[in-house]
């Protein structure tokens, strides 16, 4: 095989439709792959930061390289591959133990699959009837594919590739399931057999909830009437430019977009043109997986923590965002190429969407005794995706901002998992009908931070502020004292937030100093998020133990690529907890910050039928970064079109 393939303009460029389309060939054709083989995964290998260095600096060329994960599923046998794009060749072929690294993603052919073999199951078809449904019922049953987890070693389970199906009735196609949840009925499936191994089934006929709470659009009924149109526009353009197809300025900022099947979006290279000089940041941040653990005893839910990234893909479940619905303005989308579950290409459109948007007040001063008022109003860039994971939807949306802050905001909707309420018991959860609550759940993020702060080599630091006692060195009682440590090694950078003492890291350069003596850094600010309540030693604990603390910090490893590991579908538990055990030196070094955030869901009636959005992030601001507020060269222009009176000058008046 020869094909000839445009070369990428920079190493981190994501793979194109033709070279996606060549690895595939390459991989089929050489390994012999048939019917039975599929792709999980299929993107960009990247290149080592010192290679892209190396391209940058001393125009050394950077070989395209893909990396794929191929599972024969007449077999169960997974192989993670490597292929070079430029001699076409496979560089590398390694077949993975599954029952000790994990199984492959999920992937959408299992999806469809599940359901059929649920729907088509005798047994199942027998259970649902002892719910009082009808054979043209069962043919409106919602089915959701949901990961197996990891639960023991149990011989059944092992060696197999599974999930679990639960369901939920709908009166008709466009029913909205989750109000009419089926009780204590759960299918375990063999998705390589396509069978049912396993049906729990725990005899309890608790009423099917019959109340009908759907959301589309005729069954909403008539909108309020009193919005009038809000309009986003900029009769000038943008502020913003994209060169090369992925990189972006904008406002002195500069970074690459990228994107994964497994996180999404990837913001690379990020630094900031201050005076001319282009002061890196961040060499690449993302969100790596998210785990989504559930405090609910029954059949239906105890065994549930859905790994969003590792197990079914933030990217691959990307959303087509849409003009004026998902963004408003003048928007530039990002196309993304990718592949199906069979190596077959195509391309994601509106995949991320890029925009500007007001933020209010930057900074602002009326000095009443000269007269002198000025003021200036924020604009921020945004850079989001949005994905559907079945009945979530999750936003991640980041921001940056003028004065140098960075922002990563989650937003979470979609709809609640929901059980029917037993007659006489106190759910697990919240009660959001007087027929259905919603079991309690968290959802945790593993944010990673490749930091880059003003260089390679970086510490990270921790201050807290504490009370002096009421003494002769402390007479009035109003002093009270900072302290700072920097950590050396991993398991002391295993720290939880602490609103009480203002607890904060920050990412530091401790071979430069600034104008005055201290060295240039950025704080990380942690939000009050809880941690995993699951106990550490529980199957949900072990595998999400990335949520056990809100930062980890360890020295950068090729291998260490997400929190929760590489391959969390049915694993038994790696990633974070596992690997500072190592306990290696993080001081001076190049490193990687991981940030854990996130939200203890308990369910109310506002969240049904479809749950209004709850927001959670983090952000990361300069400190002793910059010599002043680098905002104060924004122009003081005025917005003409918010005018009503005629005025024609931003000014205050003494009052």
């Amino acid at each position: 095989m020869s094909t000839s393939i445009q070369p990428a303009k920079h190493p981190l460029d994501l793979l194109t439709q033709e070279e996606l389309t060549l690895a595939s060939d390459i991989l089929k054709i050489q390994k012999n792959l048939g019917k039975y083989h599929r792709f999980p995964l299929l993107y960009l290998n990247e290149p080592s930061k010192h290679a892209v260095t190396a391209f940058e600096q001393e125009g050394e060329y950077c070989p395209r390289e893909a990396f794929a994960l191929i599972l024969d599923k007449s077999t169960g046998d997974t192989f993670e591959a490597i292929v070079n794009l430029d001699n076409q060749n496979i560089t590398s072929w390694v077949q993975l133990d599954t029952d000790k690294n994990g199984q492959a993603p999920l992937m959408i052919e299992e999806f469809d699959d599940l359901v059929k073999v649920v729907q088509e199951d005798p047994d199942w078809i027998a259970a649902v009837k002892k719910r009082g449904l009808s054979d043209e019922d069962i043919q409106n049953i919602q089915i959701d594919p949901w990961s197996f987890g990891h639960w023991g070693d149990d011989e059944k389970y092992k060696g197999r590739r599974l999930m679990r199906g639960v369901a939920f009735y709908r009166k008709k196609l466009t029913d909205n399931g989750y109000a009419h949840p089926l009780e204590g009925l759960v299918a375990i499936v063999d998705i390589n057999e396509r069978k049912i191994i396993e049906l729990v089934d725990d005899g309890s006929h608790v009423p099917i909830p019959q109340a009908e709470l759907n959301y589309d659009t005729p069954s909403l009924g008539e909108p309020r009437k009193d919005l009038k149109p809000l309009h986003i526009v900029q009769p000038e353009g943008v502020s913003f430019t994209v060169d090369d197809d992925w990189k972006v300025s904008w406002q002195n900022w500069e970074f690459r977009v990228g994107f994964t099947p497994r996180e999404g979006l990837v913001i690379h290279q990020l630094g900031y043109n201050d005076k001319g000089k282009i002061r890196p940041i961040l060499y690449r941040a993302s969100v790596t997986d998210m785990g989504v653990p559930y405090s609910d005893d029954v059949a239906n839910h105890y065994w549930k923590c859905a790994f969003d990234g590792g197990e079914y893909g933030l990217g691959r479940l990307a959303n087509q965002l849409e003009l004026g619905c998902d963004c408003l303005g003048a928007i530039r989308y990002f196309d993304i190429p990718t592949s199906d579950d069979f190596g077959n290409t195509f391309v994601m459109k509106n995949a991320i969407c890029m925009h500007e948007e007001d933020y209010g007040t930057m900074w602002k001063h009326y000095e009443f005794r000269t007269g002198v008022f000025e003021v200036r109003r924020s604009r921020r860039l945004v850079i989001s995706f949005f994905c559907t994971v079945a009945n979530y939807d999750y936003g991640f949306y980041w921001y940056l901002y003028q004065d140098g802050t960075i922002q990563l905001e989650a937003k979470l909707t979609g709809i609640i998992q929901t059980s029917a309420i037993t007659p006489g018991q106190t759910p697990n959860g919240g009660k959001v009908t007087p027929e259905i609550y919603g079991p309690t759940h968290q959802h945790f993020f593993s944010a990673r931070l490749h930091m880059q702060v003003d260089g390679n080599q970086n510490s990270v630091t921790e201050t807290e502020a504490s009370a002096l006692p009421m003494d002769e060195n402390n007479p009035k009682g109003i002093l009270f004292k900072t302290t700072t440590q920097t950590f050396k090694t991993e398991l002391e950078a295993c720290r939880e937030a602490n609103g009480a003492t203002g607890r904060f890291w920050k990412i530091i350069n401790p071979n430069v100093k600034n104008h005055v003596g201290n060295h240039p850094g950025y704080k990380l600010v942690a939000e009050h998020n809880p941690i995993i309540l699951a106990n550490p030693q529980s199957s949900t604990g072990r595998r999400a133990g990335f949520a056990q603390k809100h930062l980890w910090v360890t020295p950068y490893a090729e291998k260490e690529r997400y929190g929760s590991g590489e391959y969390p579908n049915q694993n038994y538990g790696d990633g974070l907890p596992v690997w500072v055990q190592q306990n290696r030196l993080i001081e001076n070094t190049d490193l990687v910050v991981w940030h854990t955030f996130g939200h203890t869901h308990i369910c109310k009636p506002e969240d049904f039928p479809v749950m209004p959005v709850q927001y959670v992030g983090f952000r990361l601001q300069p400190n002793n970064f910059f010599e002043l507020n680098p905002a104060m060269d924004l122009p003081a222009g005025k917005d003409h079109a918010s005018v009503q009176d005629g005025a024609s000058h931003c000014r205050h008046k003494n009052t």
